[in-house]
C-alpha cells in the first residue's frame, strides 16, 4: 500500500530534520520525504496537520511478562500498549518464568510476538543460567534465536570472577552486556532511598554506595575486558559522575535512565505510596536534577519506560511488601515531552532519546526515516492533554506513579513496516 503523510512537522533526530515535510511510503519503505517520488500514487492519505511524524519510539527495558507471569500481563496486551504509545520496536529483559536463557525460549518468544504484527521485540538473553550468577549460557546460540544482548535484569551476580568471565566471552564476539548497578549485600531488603523520607517512614533503605560501588566494579572489568558494556536505570549524581569520568576517558560504555526517575524523588512516597515502589529507588531532588543534566550533557544516552506491570493485588499492600514496578509503555512519549519543555531542550535533541540512540544500544537499524528505511513511524498530536487513569491505559497493568495527573502528548497514529497498527479514536 501508498501512503502519504502530508503537512506534518517531521522531525528525525538521526538525519537532523525538522521541517514541514510530507512523508511517502511504499511496501513498507520510506520512499521519500519533501517531494513525491515519480509516478507515486497514494492508496491512503494522513492529514497530519498540527501533529509530529517521528520515527517509531525505541524502548530499552519493557517486560511484557511472558512467560511465565501473565497474571500480571500478557504479551498481547502490553504489545497493544506499546503501539499505543508510539513504540515501534523494544526489549525485553531477560527475567520471565523460566529466564531467557534456551535458544528455544527466545524462539518461541519471537514468534509470539511476530505473529501479532504489533511492535519488532528484541529479547535481551540471560546472561548465566536461570539468573543465578553461576554459569554461562550460550551465548552466540541465544544470539542465533534472536538475542541482542545479554544481561542478569535485576537478579545479581555477585561472583566477579563469573563477571569477567561473560564479559571476556562477549568481548570476543562483541556482544553487549547490560547491567543495572547494584550491590546486591549493600541493597539487601531495601526498598526506599537512603534519605530522609526512608528514615521519617521508617523504611530499609538502599544507598547510594550500592549503586557507585557496583558501577565502579562493571566500569573497572570494562576496562580489563574491552566489552561493550551498557549501563541500565542509573540512578544518582554519583554514578552519573562516575559515567562521565568513563566517557571522558574513552570507555565504551552506555547508559540509559527510568522515565520516572527524571521526574520524580523519594519525596514522591509521601505517606507509603507503592506506586513509587520502584526498582531503582527514587532518589533524592539533587539526584533527580544530575540525571537531568546527565541527559542534557550526553552522558545518559537514553530514556526508557522501565515498563513493569503489576496487578493490583501485588501493589495494595504495605509498602515494603509491595511488589517494585510501574507501568510505563504508554506514558514514554509524554514523560520526554515534559522532560524536554521543562529542561528546555529542542524537540529533536529530545527524541533521540528514545530513537536514533536507543537504536544505536540496540545495534538495529531503525529509529530514522532515512529513504530505504522501514517505516515504523509514530504521529502525535504534542499538545493534546491527557489524564492517566486505569480506562485510559491498554496495559493490563494499571500502576504508576503518575496516576491520576495530566500529561501532555497524545499518539494519533502507531506504524510499524508500513502498516497501522494503532490508530486513536
Amino acid at each position: 500500500m501508498n501512503i502519504q503523510i502530508q503537512n506534518g512537522r517531521l522531525i528525525d533526530p538521526k538525519n537532523k530534520i525538522d521541517a514541514i515535510q510530507d512523508v511517502f511510503i511504499s511496501a513498507g519503505k520510506i520512499v521519500a520525504t519533501g517531494m513525491a517520488p515519480a509516478g507515486f500514487k497514494a492508496n491512503k492519505i494522513i492529514d497530519a496537520k498540527g501533529l509530529i511524524v517521528a520515527p517509531g519510539l525505541i524502548d530499552l527495558a519493557a517486560r511484557l511478562r511472558e512467560p511465565g507471569y501473565e497474571y500480571r500481563a500478557t504479551l498481547e496486551s502490553e504489545m497493544n500498549a506499546a503501539v499505543a504509545g508510539g513504540i515501534t520496536s523494544l526489549a525485553c529483559p531477560p527475567d520471565t518464568d523460566p529466564a531467557l536463557d534456551e535458544p528455544g525460549l527466545v524462539e518461541m518468544l519471537k514468534h509470539r510476538a511476530r505473529a501479532l504484527c504489533q511492535a519488532n521485540v528484541y529479547p535481551v538473553g540471560a546472561l548465566t543460567y536461570g539468573l543465578k550468577g553461576q554459569e554461562l549460557t550460550e551465548m552466540a546460540e541465544l544470539v542465533d534465536a534472536g538475542c541482542v544482548a545479554f544481561s542478569q535484569a535485576d537478579a545479581p551476580l555477585t561472583d566477579t570472577r563469573v563477571l569477567m568471565r561473560a564479559m571476556l566471552y562477549a568481548a570476543t564476539f562483541n556482544f553487549g552486556v547490560w547491567l543495572r548497578p547494584q550491590d546486591s549485600f549493600l541493597a539487601r531488603d531495601g526498598v526506599a532511598h537512603d534519605g530522609e523520607v526512608a528514615t521519617r517512614l521508617g523504611l530499609p533503605a538502599i544507598p547510594v554506595c550500592a549503586e557507585t560501588i557496583a558501577l565502579c566494579t562493571m566500569l573497572q572489568l570494562a576496562r580489563e575486558t574491552g566489552v561493550r558494556l551498557h549501563i541500565c536505570r542509573i540512578s544518582s549524581a554519583a554514578g552519573v559522575a562516575l559515567l562521565r569520568a568513563a566517557k571522558k576517558e574513552g570507555l565504551v560504555v552506555t547508559c540509559d535512565v527510568s522515565m520516572n526517575h527524571i521526574h520524580l524523588s523519594e519525596m514522591d512516597i509521601g505517606y507509603f505510596d507503592s506506586n513509587c515502589h520502584l526498582v531503582p529507588p527514587l532518589r533524592n531532588q539533587r539526584d533527580r536534577e544530575a540525571l537531568r543534566i546527565g541527559l542534557q550533557e550526553g552522558v545518559i544516552d537514553a530514556i526508557c519506560s522501565n515498563h513493569s506491570p503489576v496487578d493490583d493485588d501485588a501493589k495494595q499492600m504495605p509498602f515494603a511488601e509491595a511488589e517494585a514496578g510501574a507501568t510505563g509503555v504508554e506514558l514514554l512519549l509524554p514523560l520526554v515531552l515534559k522532560w524536554a519543555q521543562e529542561s528546555k531542550q529542542t524537540l529533536i535533541d529530545a527524541l533521540a532519546k528514545v530513537t536514533c540512540n536507543a537504536a544505536h544500544i540496540l545495534k538495529i537499524d531503525a529509529g530514522h526515516l532515512t529513504i530505504g528505511a522501514a517505516a515504523d513511524i509514530c504521529i502525535f498530536d504534542p499538545a493534546c492533554h491527557w489524564k492517566v487513569e486505569p480506562l485510559a491505559l491498554k496495559s493490563q497493568g494499571k500502576n504508576t506513579p503518575f496516576l491520576n495527573m495530566e500529561l501532555q502528548g497524545k499518539v494519533r497514529y502507531t506504524l510499524v513496516n508500513g502498516q497501522f497498527v494503532y490508530q486513536s479514536a
